[in-house]
């Protein structure tokens, strides 16, 4: 049976996917420091809430409040042992809120990183990691969760456990990794290195793409590098609202509505198909990138020199491939070295 999110894909052409959980959360009270999963239990209204701002303001899918529902993240509240109990109440929020949407609404369960590092650099193994993704999988099933989505991963070996983990719980998934940088993640892969991980995969995701990273600009960069490649799968572009900043003891990300609706329409142009947005994304902006959407077409992927007007510059001169590359690579290391 096809699955609800390629159906809808294929009826819609193009999705929009959802915004910031983070910001949001903060808005409506949550500290630096607390668990946002544990909402789930304790502030479930308020969870709804920022599902149902996803929704109103016309995305197509939203995630999850289960990023860090996983027992190596949940550890560090002392809470490791609920992470089916609350991955699955993240995602039975969700489906209450998409059955009464009024139109078709994708509940995609949302499961970041573990928060460790595997083996051989750190100490996670991969059966423990792929433990750790089959748990957190099972929960959002049992609550009704359309589709899996991985995001905000660095590591090829996270990204090949989670896929197992994924297949262990028989459900579906996407998946995407932040390439924040100067091009690649921070372990080193490059776009091109994705398609070909997504590729060899034996529980491949449905659709895959970047999230998070430094910024609109750069995450477009990197979808053109997606695209380059020839890949069958759709991509999923979820970029920042702009580049953080602090001001007045508060992270602020510049992207503006106007800029995030320009990027939407740019990501299309790009060969994106799910379009969203991560830090710093609001309801307001996706409202504005649901209306660019709906009315705005852009008949050529654009260049960089076209991304840099109508978004801002690039963080880094090199994509994480080509010439450059060598350089960006020794920097990093040497970067590494001194923070040693």
């Amino acid at each position: 049976m096809e699955n609800p999110l390629i159906a809808l894909l294929s009826e819609r052409g193009t999705l929009l996917a959802d915004g910031a959980t983070g910001t949001n959360l903060f808005n409506m009270g949550l500290m630096s420091g607390d668990a946002p999963e544990l909402w789930n239990t304790d502030q479930p209204k308020k969870i709804e809430a920022l599902y149902r701002g996803a929704v109103e303001a016309g995305s197509d899918l939203f995630l999850t409040n289960s990023f860090g529902a996983n027992a190596s993240r949940l550890k560090l509240h002392g809470a490791e042992k609920r992470a089916h109990e609350l991955s699955r109440v993240a995602a039975e929020i969700g489906r209450e809120v998409a059955e009464t949407a009024g139109r078709k609404v994708i509940v995609a369960g949302s499961v970041g990183p573990t928060g460790e590092i595997m083996q051989p650099v750190g100490a996670l193994s991969h059966a423990l990691a792929v433990e750790m993704f089959h748990e957190t999988a099972d929960g959002l099933k049992a609550g009704g969760a359309d589709v899996g989505w991985l995001e905000t991963i660095s590591a090829p070996e996270e990204f090949r456990a989670a896929a197992e983990g994924f297949a262990l719980a028989g459900l579906d998934w996407c998946g995407t990794m932040s390439f924040d940088t100067a091009g690649r993640t921070m372990m080193g892969v490059t776009s091109a290195d994705m398609v070909k991980l997504v590729g060899d995969l034996d529980n491949p995701p449905m659709a895959f793409g970047a999230n998070c990273g430094t910024g609109a600009s750069d995450l477009l960069r990197t979808v053109l590098g997606f695209t380059a490649q020839g890949p069958e799968k759709p991509i999923i572009a979820k970029g920042n609202a702009g580049i953080p900043k602090y001001v007045e003891g508060h992270i602020h990300y510049d992207g503006t509505p106007d800029l995030m609706a320009d990027y939407a329409v740019m990501a299309r142009a790009c060969g994106a198909r799910i379009i969203g947005g991560c830090c710093g994304t609001m309801p307001e902006h996706l409202r504005h990138m649901r209306e660019a959407l709906d009315t705005r077409q852009m008949d050529h992927a654009p260049s960089l020199e076209e991304i840099v007007d109508r978004l801002g510059a690039f963080s880094s001169a090199s994509d994480g491939t080509g010439e450059d590359a060598g350089e960006a690579r020794a920097a990093r290391r040497a970067g590494r070295r001194r923070r040693g």
